[in-house]
């Protein structure tokens, strides 16, 4: 029935990816600074550099990689999906189960995948109070082990290595002969004119 949600799911955002994906832009900012907010943030900023790391990439990026020793860059696109959802995943209070086994999904299928995730994740931690980034643990399960991690591990596990992926794909895309928009600026969250 899950596989069923999810491929009703993924085909229904293909249609409505013509209207656009989030993270073309960073969001306004809220108007004050608590714990869920300065998380949301963090979360909104890997959402923006995702988008514009894979805005644009070519049949040859997707499959490039820089020596035999590393990851292509849709390897590196699909550790990144995993991420998001390990951190949709506990702001919902879920558990991560390996044994579920997904679809593949095409490179605009899971662009789009992510973004989304991204987005959920943010939305639920602004919605939050801070009292409730206690209730979202990292849940692990693999067959009848379970393991459970704080918050925090969420930030400076899955979301900083979303992160750091990203400027992975960055690079490689770089070298690859298809450089990042020079109109990006992180710093603004919007292209420059």
């Amino acid at each position: 029935m899950k596989l069923i949600l999810l491929l009703v799911l993924i085909t229904s955002q293909a249609i409505a990816q013509q209207a656009g994906l989030p993270y073309k832009e960073i969001p306004s900012y809220p108007q004050q600074y608590t714990a869920a907010n300065v998380a949301a943030r963090m979360v909104d900023a890997l959402g923006f550099r995702y988008y514009w790391a894979t805005e644009g990439l070519r049949a040859e990026d997707i499959i490039f990689k820089p020596n035999n020793d590393a990851r292509t860059i849709r390897e590196t696109l699909t550790h990144i999906f995993d991420l998001t959802q390990v951190l949709l995943n506990s702001v919902n209070e879920l558990a991560n189960d390996n044994s579920v086994n997904l679809p593949e999904l095409t490179f605009e299928e899971m662009r789009m995948q992510t973004l989304k995730n991204i987005k959920e994740t943010s939305e639920k931690l602004l919605k939050s109070r801070d009292k409730d980034l206690n209730k979202f643990s990292m849940i692990f399960k693999r067959g009848t082990n379970k393991r459970e991690f704080p918050f925090w591990n969420a930030l400076n596990g899955p979301l900083a290595d979303a992160l750091w992926h990203t400027g992975q794909v960055v690079s490689f895309r770089r070298s690859s002969g298809n450089p990042l928009n020079p109109k990006v600026n992180v710093l603004t969250g919007k292209l420059d004119d």
